[in-house]
């Protein structure tokens, strides 16, 4: 089950040869600039979006996006703060302490370790499949709402007011918006306005250059000039130098207690954004990915993030798409973006102090529109009229409970689970007869005659504890309909596993139907079926003659049995 120690922490030994290629090294030494260029400004923003204080975005993008590279499996995912992570650590949080304060800063720190073991443990137990918990209609129901709180919390920071936090985040938004009719800087407003403009201009004109960088390069400058600090507009301001030092952050039980629910929901959605990015980056490069050797990485990204004063990170999809469009080949590129990075936290720190946060507040804004997809709710719906539900479900309880945006995936999970296991227990179950083109098909759907002797049921599900009363009730209601029924032939084909109750099942249907004149036959079975009738000896106490490899012999059988008082030439199972 664990893989050997040494292969889980050296990964990075798979690439680091190609950098003896001048043009890969040139190739990751452009994109891991380019990300970084990306990375400074929008690490900051992501980090009072968390409630933090801006530089600790910095911190939290110098080594994790190292680690990340050198114990993940992806060559090219960008990890580093994010905007549905970062909201994630805030809403956990908010009960805790108030914003900002020294305690809050501290037990940031702490989650971010308890994401991190969180995560790594589930890797070196290769538990990645816990993973899919999370199914997709939730997941982007929680995003949808996530982008929308993200957005409408630095509406603030826009219009340069400060309201007063409600209970809950609608209310928040409320007062922000009543005090914004009143009270709006303009100052502030207009330079949110013109990093707005810089950032979507040169997007569309300039796509290859760094937009966010720009944007924050020009508005700092013009901040310093017009002394937009004194005229009363919010900056940054001083921003420690230097690099974070190492520190165990204080583990206090009782507070861990309070977050781990916490950590674990942000260890799933954080690891379910980064995972889903390396694949679609995978699928384009045609890289193998290791799902649990990813989740080593992310966790130990997340726990060096806490011991060095970060707070939860994970991949990020824009500049993982930045990364590779640029050229990055292997992990390197990420390990020269924790270098530039670190550069920025020695040497460039007071450029800062000026930059306004009504442009962090921009950035936060452009960075989470793409996030709103309602393409996939309407897919899920189409697909799946229950799974349209849950999402919208997600969405509008993860809206409504906000700041507590913990319960409302929690609900989507219970809700998705709920609907597994309701599906589970009632597959679908369909009598069989011939088509015209000479399969077997659904009588109901296509409206065909059945036999009065011989009856073919399908049963599509695994047979076990949960469904094998459901099964039995199902062989009866077709024995019911037919009084003159000799032979029921169970089509095994969608029979994945035959666990000991569907089995006990199955022998004591066959053995109250035999003493009824009705003859059970089980046709196409799987191995795995097979393998346990013939552990339990069910085969022998059945027959082995009443098992067959396809539905024809076991028809060719009942037949036979039948004799010449039955006419098969007449029978609507016959193939024509």
């Amino acid at each position: 089950m664990l893989r050997s120690v040494p292969g889980r922490f050296t990964p990075f030994f798979a690439w680091i040869g190609q950098l003896r290629n001048s043009d890969t090294l040139r190739a990751d030494l452009i994109a891991g600039i380019t990300v970084a260029l990306v990375l400074i400004p929008q690490s900051m923003a992501y980090a009072q979006l968390a409630g933090l204080p801006a530089y600790y975005g910095l911190y939290a993008s110098f080594l994790p996006p190292i680690v990340a590279a050198l114990f993940g499996s992806s060559y090219q995912l960008a990890t580093g703060p994010v905007a549905v992570v970062s909201l994630l650590t805030a809403a956990s949080l908010h009960p805790l302490a108030a914003t900002g304060t020294a305690g809050f800063v501290a037990y940031a720190i702490l989650l971010a370790v308890m994401v991190g073991i969180f995560q790594m443990t589930l890797g070196f137990l290769r538990l990645g499949v816990v993973v899919d918990l999370l199914s997709h209609p939730v997941v982007v129901g929680f995003t949808n709402a996530g982008a929308l709180i993200i957005a409408t919390s630095q509406l603030g920071k826009l219009f340069g007011v400060t309201a007063a936090k409600a209970e809950h985040h609608y209310e928040t938004v409320h007062n922000t918006l009543l005090a914004a009719m009143d009270q709006t800087h303009w100052p502030t407003f207009w330079m949110a306005v013109l990093a707005l403009t810089l950032m979507l201009g040169m997007k569309r004109y300039f796509p290859k250059l760094p937009s966010v960088l720009v944007a924050v390069a020009l508005t700092t400058l013009l901040s310093w000039v017009t002394r937009f600090e004194l005229a009363g507009g919010s900056v940054v301001g001083r921003i420690p130098e230097g690099l974070p030092g190492f520190s165990l952050p204080h583990f206090d039980f009782s507070i861990m207690g309070q977050l781990v629910t916490s950590a674990v929901v942000i260890a799933l959605i954080g690891f379910m954004e980064a995972i889903a990015i390396a694949k679609a980056m995978a699928a384009k490069t045609r890289q193998r990915l290791d799902t649990n050797q990813e989740l080593v990485g992310q966790g130990l990204s997340n726990v060096v993030s806490g011991l060095f004063s970060g707070y939860p990170v994970s991949g990020s999809f824009s500049r993982s798409a930045v990364n590779i469009d640029a050229g990055a080949r292997t992990g390197f590129s990420s390990v020269v973006t924790g270098i530039v990075v670190a550069v920025a936290l020695l040497f460039l720190t007071p450029l800062l102090y000026h930059l306004p946060n009504a442009t962090l507040g921009a950035v936060i804004i452009l960075a989470v529109v793409n996030l709103v997809k309602v393409q996939p709710v309407i897919h899920a719906w189409k697909a799946e009229h229950q799974d349209g539900v849950i999402s919208v479900i997600t969405f509008v309880l993860t809206l409504i409970l906000a700041p507590h945006l913990e319960w409302g995936i929690v609900t989507g999970v219970g809700l998705s689970i709920l609907l597994f296991f309701i599906r589970s227990m009632r597959p679908r179950v369909a009598e069989l007869s011939r088509y015209s083109d000479g399969t077997m098909r659904d009588i109901s759907v296509h409206r065909l005659p059945t036999s009065e002797k011989i009856a073919v049921v399908r049963f599509d599900g695994s047979l076990y504890f949960g469904n094998a009363g459901y099964f039995e009730d199902k062989i009866l209601e077709v024995v019911a309909s037919k009084p003159a029924l000799k032979y029921i032939i169970i089509d095994g084909e969608g029979i994945n596993q035959l666990d000991s109750t569907g089995e006990e099942v199955l022998h004591h249907l066959a053995e109250r139907l035999q003493s009824n004149g009705i003859h059970i036959l089980v046709a196409r079975m799987k191995k795995q079926f097979m393998d346990t009738i013939r552990a339990t000896g069910l085969i022998e106490k059945m027959g082995e003659r009443h098992f067959f490899a396809r539905i024809q012999n076991a028809l060719d059988y009942a037949w036979d049995s039948l004799g010449e008082s039955y006419d098969r030439r007449a029978c609507p199972l016959r193939r024509q």
